[in-house]
């Protein structure tokens, strides 16, 4: 049996080409930011008619502790998670929450306006709602009959 070291992104392979141009790792950028990290956060990402839709887990954040930016179409994320361990209280046996600093990036289409992004968190999911541009949204062609 091969064993194969998980990564969040590993799935972006998988997806269609217009998805994977827009949100694949080989579009995301690469930073010192990146290189500090110490776990990554997972994401959905889809469309609905107006919008681009990203959700991320950061459980146990609030919005002080998480940062987003855009700076040349490209949509970063980054914050970090304290470790709560109290060293004054029983000794702990195992800890497997994920702590220390995130960073995830997201290449934009180039027509959206940054102005027209919008972020909630709710129960621990950052939602990023970007809206898509006049010219990508679907028209509807009305039929003329003759």
């Amino acid at each position: 049996m091969m064993i194969v070291r998980w990564t969040p992104t590993r799935v972006s392979r998988c997806v269609s080409p217009f998805w994977g141009s827009l949100f694949s790792k080989d579009s995301e950028k690469q930073s010192e930011d990146e290189s500090r990290v110490s776990w990554y956060p997972a994401a959905d990402i889809y469309d609905t008619k107006d919008n681009y839709v990203l959700k991320i887990e950061v459980p146990g954040l609030t919005k002080k502790d998480v940062n987003i930016e855009v700076k040349d179409n490209i949509l970063s994320v980054k914050g970090e998670r304290k470790e709560e361990k109290d060293e004054k209280k029983d000794g702990y046996h195992r800890t497997e929450r994920l702590s220390g600093k995130f960073y995830r990036a997201f290449r934009l289409p180039k027509n959206v306006d940054a102005k027209k992004i919008d972020a909630t968190l709710k129960d621990g999911v950052l939602e990023l709602k970007v809206a898509k541009p006049e010219e990508i949204k679907p028209k509807n062609i009305p039929i003329s009959i003759h």
